[in-house]
C-alpha cells in the first residue's frame, strides 16, 4: 500500500519567505497567494524589523485576510509565511503556522 502512495506527488502546505526587502510581508503575501493551492484552510505571516517579531494568523484564504491593513502591521525586511493544509491535528487557529513563542530561559521570542 505504501508503494501506491509513493508513486504520486503529495503537496501539502505552502511556505514562502523573504529576507532583506523593505516590503517583505507584502512579497510574502504575494508568494502565499501563488502557493494557495497547497493549503486553503488557513494562513499566517511573521515578519521582523530586526528587533521585534510581528505575527498574523487566520483561518481563511490568503486573499480574504492578508489585506493592506494587516500587512501594515507586519513591518520589517524579513518575513515568512505559511498556508495550511491539515494532515494532522485539528482545524483550529492553534494549528495555524508560523508559530511564535516565548523562550523564558533566553528572555527571547522564538519562531517555528
Amino acid at each position: 500500500m505504501d508503494e501506491l502512495r509513493l508513486d504520486k506527488l503529495h503537496e501539502e502546505c505552502g511556505i514562502f519567505g523573504i529576507f532583506g526587502h523593505p516590503e517583505a510581508s507584502t512579497l510574502t503575501q504575494l508568494g502565499l497567494f501563488a502557493l494557495q493551492h497547497r493549503g486553503q484552510e488557513a494562513c499566517g505571516i511573521v515578519s521582523s524589523d530586526g528587533a521585534e517579531l510581528y505575527n498574523f494568523r487566520a483561518k481563511s484564504l490568503v486573499a480574504d485576510v492578508l489585506n493592506e491593513e494587516v500587512l501594515t502591521k507586519l513591518p520589517g525586511r524579513a518575513a515568512i509565511g505559511h498556508t495550511r493544509y491539515s494532515t494532522a491535528g485539528k482545524n483550529t487557529i492553534d494549528e495555524v503556522q508560523p508559530f511564535l513563542g516565548y523562550l523564558p530561559a533566553r528572555q527571547d521570542r522564538s519562531l517555528s
